[in-house]
């Protein structure tokens, strides 16, 4: 009797959903994975806090937000070829691919030659779309950043390499939040960010090296041949840009921080408002997800978005990422950059 009471208070009570979001590693394939990788480059990167939207929920910005991705200057994080290759080969793949972004399957060839390899510079939502059973598959994700993904002419992520998944932006989590998958140090569902796309089209995105700190652009739809150094933006989605590398190497000649007085290293080496370098704690390839989300395991209280969230799986580490972001440190107040 006692048992049935609770059940029906639980079932009954208002906004009793639950949403689940699963939270993907950088180096994981993930569940539902449409192809095999044509990720050349998806390692963990720390991931910034970003500044706090004025609303509450996740903090937006505009895919032309300088700073909101990153990866290696002159080198193409997604083999674009190698993805064309693995749907060419794989047509009910293919068709389901196309009808997730809504382009004919005939397009797709073209349509990914239109993207633009990069990493994220941040943990991001999204919507994932996997493929099992012969249709497309739809759960939704946080990635982390370091994550190779390919993005549109307005900067929204639309491909995930590491498993070939299309990608459209992320739904409103309602209810109770619970949070399944294998979760990184740092990792809190309330940092990740979310892309809205330009108001225009994107002719160059503004990236950052995380192992070195310098900054390049990267022509819209192109893989890294074009790729050109430029000096530090005035603004990241975090605050004030930095262009000094990690700890242990060298500032590139002549560059500094617009508008950003010298500031003394901290105790541990590290100038206030720099990212830390390109490493995380544990394995780098975590075990991998089943092809179901995991949710077994007693929830416990996290972090809340949109309604209070719960976590479930193993818990890879609690600690906050802090530190700078990929362009520097926080600025007082928050606030969302400007679209361009």
């Amino acid at each position: 009797m006692v048992v049935a009471v609770i059940l029906i208070v639980v079932f009954t009570r208002p906004g009793g959903a639950t949403s689940e979001v699963f939270a993907e590693p950088a180096a994981s394939t993930g569940p539902d994975p449409v192809t095999k990788s044509s990720a050349n480059e998806s390692s963990p990167t720390r991931s910034a806090t970003p500044r706090p939207p004025s609303g509450g929920g996740h903090s937006k910005f505009s895919g032309a937000t300088p700073g909101l991705y990153g990866g290696t200057e002159n080198s193409a994080s997604c083999d674009v070829e190698k993805q064309i290759t693995y749907l060419t080969e794989a047509p009910a793949k293919n068709r389901a691919f196309a009808g997730v972004l809504g382009k004919q399957p005939g397009e797709v060839p073209s349509y990914l030659r239109s993207l633009t390899p990069v990493q994220l510079a941040y943990d991001t939502r999204v919507t994932n779309h996997g493929f099992k059973d012969g249709k497309a598959t739809t759960f939704q994700s946080v990635l982390q950043a370091g994550t190779a993904v390919m993005v549109d002419s307005y900067g929204v992520p639309r491909v995930r390499c590491k498993c070939g998944n299309p990608l459209t932006p992320p739904t409103e989590l309602k209810g109770e939040v619970k949070t399944v998958g294998h979760k990184w140090p740092g990792y809190q569902s309330s940092n990740a960010v979310v892309v809205k796309p330009a108001k225009h089209k994107i002719e160059e995105f503004t990236l950052r090296d995380p192992k070195t700190g310098k900054w390049f652009k990267r022509p819209e739809g192109t893989t890294g041949a074009e790729d050109r150094p430029t000096a530090p933006p005035a603004e990241t989605p975090s605050g004030p840009p930095s262009s000094q590398p990690p700890p242990g190497q060298s500032p590139p000649p002549g560059e500094t921080t617009p508008g950003s007085p010298e500031e003394p290293p901290s105790d541990t080496g590290t100038s206030p408002g720099e990212p830390p370098p390109d490493t995380t704690t544990g394995p780098e390839s975590p075990t991998e997800p089943s092809e179901e989300h995991p949710t077994t395991g007693d929830s416990t209280p996290t972090d809340t978005t949109t309604g209070g969230e719960t976590t479930s799986g193993q818990t890879n580490g609690g600690q906050s990422a802090q530190g700078g972001s990929p362009g520097g440190g926080q600025p007082p107040g928050g606030g969302t950059p400007p679209s361009t």
